[in-house]
């Protein structure tokens, strides 16, 4: 059995674990999380991580898999740049 206490951030508690109970009972603590416990990591006395529930709006895809932001300019398209370029200077 591992040992908790409560830490007090602002108005919020949370349960403190170390991370070797961390790692030895991370199944339990992240059903603990689950249900709306906030934990808080720590090593050698200081907190290294805040493991809360996740936000509703967490479902969403990450920034990165959302499609980019297209720019368009008025003229000639860059492609047609390079090939009007290449043809001038005979370069292919």
């Amino acid at each position: 059995m591992y040992i908790m206490c409560t830490y007090c951030k602002g108005e919020r508690a949370m349960k403190t674990v170390t991370a070797t109970e961390f790692r030895n009972h991370a199944a339990g603590l992240l059903t603990e999380v689950e249900k709306g416990e906030v934990l808080l990591v720590i090593r050698h006395g200081r907190p290294i991580a805040e493991v809360s529930p996740a936000s509703p709006d967490s479902h969403q895809s990450p920034s990165w898999k959302k499609p980019g932001l297209r720019l368009a300019i008025k003229g000639a398209g860059l492609s047609a740049a390079i090939i009007e370029g290449r043809d001038r200077e005979n370069i292919f």
